[in-house]
């Protein structure tokens, strides 16, 4: 079994719910279990400013799955609930993003996947969650605490826990 993370993150319709119901999905489909789920976080838009703050979370799944299956479940996902790649505007609003961030401590790149995420250690609203499950986890070797250390968090809130 290998462990990955996973960013969760969304602006458009209950969010948390969608979360909570992809999370189920997610260990259904990818024959993971769930090992860490961080707390959801309202967080400023990122790339395209002008629409509504996102939530975002990060969980660790094990899996059976190899990392190119993983991204295929994931983006599957994503699609039945809602996200239409073709049609979405880049870092516009969306239903259900999820994003492959690491995957065991493998470096992968290829035209449909990188791992690490190439754009993990410029995202605070990633990292965040993240350090508050795995927050000695080393990507690229990167601790994730440290990596964070270096980032604003302005404007990222943790959101209090549903009952």
């Amino acid at each position: 079994m290998a462990s990955a993370l996973i960013a969760l993150g969304g602006n458009v319709g209950d969010v948390r719910a969608t979360f909570r119901r992809a999370i189920g999905e997610i260990c259904h489909s990818a024959q993971a279990m769930l090992k860490a789920r961080s707390s959801d976080y309202a967080t400023p838009p990122w790339g395209d400013e002008q629409q509504a703050r996102f939530i975002n979370a990060c969980i660790e799944i094990e899996t059976s799955l190899d990392p190119h299956a993983l991204l295929a479940e994931l983006q599957r996902i994503e699609q039945s609930f809602g996200r239409d790649r073709q049609k979405e505007r880049h870092w516009g609003p969306r239903t259900l993003d999820l994003d492959l961030i690491a995957y065991d401590d493998i470096a992968l790149r290829t035209p449909d996947l990188t791992l690490p995420h190439p754009r993990l250690f410029e995202r605070a609203f990633v990292l965040v969650p993240l350090a508050e499950i795995a927050p000695d986890r080393e990507v690229a070797g990167r601790r994730i605490r440290e990596a964070l250390a270096r980032l604003s968090t302005e404007g990222i809130e943790r959101l209090p826990d549903r009952a």
